[in-house]
């Protein structure tokens, strides 16, 4: 699958000329990393602000949250009352974001946060209002772990791609400029904390087919944005 996702949000302003990028960051059972990847994230280039949404963890990531958002006035912390898997954590942290662009980055280092810059280039550009970073592409560097992940991965993009006629993903009900670019990726072994697992393929499989096939574009977001990029509104300004 792809991942490291940025998508841009509605400003009047140009998202390069100040601090803009919301770094959302689910966080479940994740202290051996936390720190490390929060202070790296610290050093990306426009950081706005970084939400750190803690799934119920059952180790010290509560109270490291805690004491990162005491320390850094960009670290802001929620936690969920009981375990909701990462979906229910993405969501809770793109509602608390306040930037213009806006990013996921995992807690475990799987994906470097020195590379987000390279994610949202092009949509500080003005070229994009979407973008992935894709293990899949020409890699910079690639732990070689489980086969049957790797497959699974190509089935589930295959499958999104076949159905949407992109090389990407289900973004194209909105009619978005959708850039891709290559990303590194350091992926752990079970036994270095990797949590996903044969259930997770089943939902991203009904994820696929139900926002494809069963789902209109009004029906899948609550409220349809209205997409204009940089150069496009700089256009307009010169016509008028």
């Amino acid at each position: 699958m792809i991942t490291q996702t940025a998508a841009i949000q509605q400003s009047p302003e140009k998202p390069e000329s100040r601090a803009c990028l919301s770094v959302v960051m689910p966080v479940y059972n994740e202290e051996a990393t936390l720190t490390d990847v929060v202070s790296r994230v610290l050093a990306v280039p426009y950081l706005l602000e970084i939400i750190l949404v803690d799934d119920c963890s059952t180790d010290m990531t509560r109270e490291l949250a805690r004491q990162l958002a005491e320390m850094y006035p960009q670290v802001r912390t929620v936690r969920h009352p009981r375990n909701a898997g990462k979906t229910a954590a993405l969501k809770t942290g793109f509602a608390l974001t306040s930037g213009d662009v806006v990013i996921i980055q995992d807690a475990d280092l799987e994906y470097d946060p020195g590379e987000i810059y390279d994610v949202i280039r092009p949509i500080l550009d003005g070229h994009a209002d979407v973008v992935y970073g894709s293990r899949f592409l020409v890699r910079r560097a690639a732990r070689v772990l489980y086969f049957y992940h790797y497959l699974a991965n190509k089935f589930l993009t295959f499958l999104s791609n076949m159905l949407t006629n992109l090389n990407m993903t289900k973004i194209a009900k909105l009619k978005t400029a959708i850039y891709e670019v290559p990303i590194s990726y350091y992926g752990r072994t079970y036994s270095e904390g990797k949590k996903i697992g044969p259930t997770d393929f089943v939902a991203a499989l009904w994820f696929v087919f139900r926002f494809n096939l069963f789902c209109s574009r009004r029906a899948s977001f609550r409220k349809i944005p209205e997409i204009r990029r940089p150069n496009e509104q700089a256009s307009d300004a010169l016509e008028s």
